[in-house]
């Protein structure tokens, strides 16, 4: 055992103080660091232009989305605490705004549902296999050669 292995701050934090217990920043999970063959591959493929465009495609869709569907679940809720005449008016017989809102709020969940869906099939599921062959090649290619391509 080496001095850096039996050392431990007793804090919880590792023997190398980055609150993983491993060797440095680079850490992951408790799998070895990025002078690990493996965990080098999955860091190289994380830096790589692909895969930023991939988690770039991802981040404009959902963080929009996410935000419009925030806001309209939230009006929903303030203009039933807030305004509960204009909920209570009547639309069609017994059906009024507010059970037509609510409605919408279901369908409208659907319908983020199907974007999302649509979203990843145009958009990133194609990138993100030949992401994926990529890396299993490479990790492949480390695991056999025990150096990185």
């Amino acid at each position: 055992m080496t001095e850096r292995e039996g050392s431990d701050s007793g804090d919880g934090r590792g023997p190398s103080g980055d609150g993983y217990g491993g060797d440095g920043p680079y850490t992951v999970s408790g799998q070895g660091t990025a002078h690990d063959p493996g965990v080098a591959v999955y860091l190289t493929v994380q830096r790589s232009a692909a895969f930023q465009q991939v988690r770039g495609r991802y981040r404009r869709f959902v963080w929009p989305a996410t935000a419009a569907f925030l806001v309209w679940y939230f009006a929903y809720v303030i203009a039933a605490t807030v305004a509960p005449g204009l909920m209570a008016r009547p639309v069609s017989g017994v059906l009024n705004v507010a059970m037509v809102a609510g409605l919408a709020q279901f369908a409208s969940t659907f319908l983020l549902t199907w974007a999302y869906a649509r979203h990843a099939r145009l958009r990133r599921d194609q990138l993100a296999l030949e992401l994926r062959w990529e890396t299993q090649d490479m990790a492949r290619h480390t695991s056999t050669t025990g150096e990185e391509r």
